[in-house]
């Protein structure tokens, strides 16, 4: 059986736990008899850090540049002192470290005189992060009696386009690249460990493939290996029937399906990366969610079928928080052809992303969730471009949340949407907004966010998801 497992920013951001999720990896190697691949994210909060610098850079602060370099070498070489015990295998580790933080040094001290940090030259610092940490856990892996070969992803043979930043796959060329390059470790009982969130485009520039992108390496890396299943280690036991943050009775849920986990991903769900299902739908390989730390707990099970055990009418209660509400109106909208492209094609091209939609029957209006973040641009967007001319009136709504009822038990049962909006309604909280697709598998509405906590309590205990 061939697995590959992902380990995150949780799972290495101490030499104990480094020690630890290396000894998972080698347990289901040597005493199982598993093939397994790891893919290892940064540590937590790292990227966050790189991208601050980053804004130093810009600004010029020698200073700030100096103190993260400084703090990033501290940090990995006391992750090697408590992680590596063989006193040769710690000091070469540390050496490379060394010579990894040096050489991003460099870089940044480069950018300085210039005070500018292109996409490209971003991905390349981006980049050090998954390069430090699983660097350390594949040496660790040597140190307790395993063999491990350090990998990054374009190494492993992820080749993406040049949208640095947010890069694509190109998933034929990576899964031929994959398996020529993998197989032959995995045949020498060599544990190929590869980091998250990296590729090269063709010209051999060092991309990213989005935040949380270690979970799509993983199904990426399992696609071309034509693995058996894909193991998303994580500090969570598994996908959940809402977040344990706002009910304290949630449960995991043991099994879903692609579609599910797909929506509940979309809408809030932290414990796997939307674009991660897409090569796991399309090699049919199934998926668990695990907590490195509970690892006799086998999480929830993602496939394509699952077990007529798991079909429940509704199966979480998703929500995205802190939110805003735009609704744009005009008597010129109705009847006339293309207006809502022309409204979706100018936010996007403003790079500003709309997370769901509704229109009115009259056609005369319609309301849209951004992000917060991207408010004041989508407005300004919109007035600038079409105010006046497409539409005639822009309304805001601040501070709204989004839930999302999930469940593909849902499709052809009558009343599920009378008794999700009878419970919100008898808390005498009013919906904003409605959404639900054809598919009926999820029903998503709006709220003002001070109701998000009551409403996603209510609905969880009127389907009784507490007993699941």
């Amino acid at each position: 059986m061939l697995v590959v497992m992902k380990f995150g920013g949780t799972a290495v951001e101490s030499g104990e736990r480094i020690r630890h999720i290396s000894n998972i990896a080698l347990n289901y190697q040597q005493k199982m008899g598993f093939d397994v691949i790891l893919v290892t994210s940064a540590v937590k909060g790292m990227t966050d850090e790189i991208l601050a610098v980053a804004e130093s850079v810009k600004k010029g602060d020698k200073s700030a540049v100096n103190q993260f370099v400084d703090r990033l070498k501290r940090l990995h070489l006391s992750l090697i002192d408590s992680s590596i015990f063989d006193e040769a295998k710690k000091k070469e580790a540390k050496n490379t470290v060394s010579e990894l933080v040096d050489l991003i040094k460099n870089v940044l001290h480069g950018m300085l005189p210039i005070r500018e940090v292109t996409p490209k030259m971003l991905d390349y610092l981006l980049s050090f992060g998954e390069r430090l940490s699983t660097f350390i856990v594949s040496v660790t892996i040597e140190d307790i009696g395993g063999s491990s070969q350090y990998l990054i992803g374009n190494d492993a043979g992820i080749v993406t386009d040049s949208n640095f930043g947010d890069a694509l796959p190109l998933m034929d060329t990576t899964k031929l690249n994959v398996s020529h390059r993998l197989k032959p470790l995995l045949a020498k009982k060599v544990i190929p460990v590869i980091t998250g969130f990296i590729g090269a485009d063709q010209f051999g520039n060092i991309t990213t493939i989005g935040r949380g992108g270690s979970d799509y390496t993983a199904t990426i890396i399992a696609a071309g290996s034509r693995a058996d299943e894909v193991w998303l280690w994580s500090d969570v036991d598994g996908l959940m029937t809402a977040d344990p943050k706002i009910v304290s009775d949630a449960r995991v849920i043991r099994e879903a399906s692609f579609a599910e986990a797909l929506e509940m991903a979309l809408f809030g769900a932290k414990y796997m990366h939307p674009r991660a299902l897409e090569p796991a739908i399309e090699s049919n390989i199934p998926m668990r969610i695990r907590n490195f730390m509970k690892i006799d707990d086998d999480g929830t099970l993602v496939v394509s079928n699952p077990g007529k055990n798991s079909h429940k009418i509704v199966k979480a209660i998703s929500s995205i928080r802190h939110t805003a509400l735009i609704d744009v109106s005009g008597v010129g909208m109705v009847g006339a052809p293309g207006t809502a492209g022309r409204i979706f094609d100018t936010l996007a091209k403003n790079k500003v992303n709309i997370m769901m939609i509704s229109q009115s029957p009259s056609e005369s209006s319609i309301s849209m969730v951004v992000k917060k973040e991207v408010l004041q641009k989508a407005t300004s967007t919109l007035e600038l471009s079409l105010l006046g001319r497409v539409i005639k009136k822009i309304d805001v709504k601040e501070d709204v949340a989004v839930i999302a009822v999930v469940g593909s038990g849902m499709r052809g049962i009558k009343g599920v949407a009378a008794r999700v909006f009878g419970a919100v309604g008898n808390k005498n909280i009013n919906v904003i907004m409605i959404a639900q697709g054809s598919s009926e598998l999820n029903l998503a509405f709006v709220v003002n966010d001070m109701d998000c906590v009551e409403v996603v309590r209510t609905i969880h205990g009127e389907f009784d998801l507490n007993n699941s």
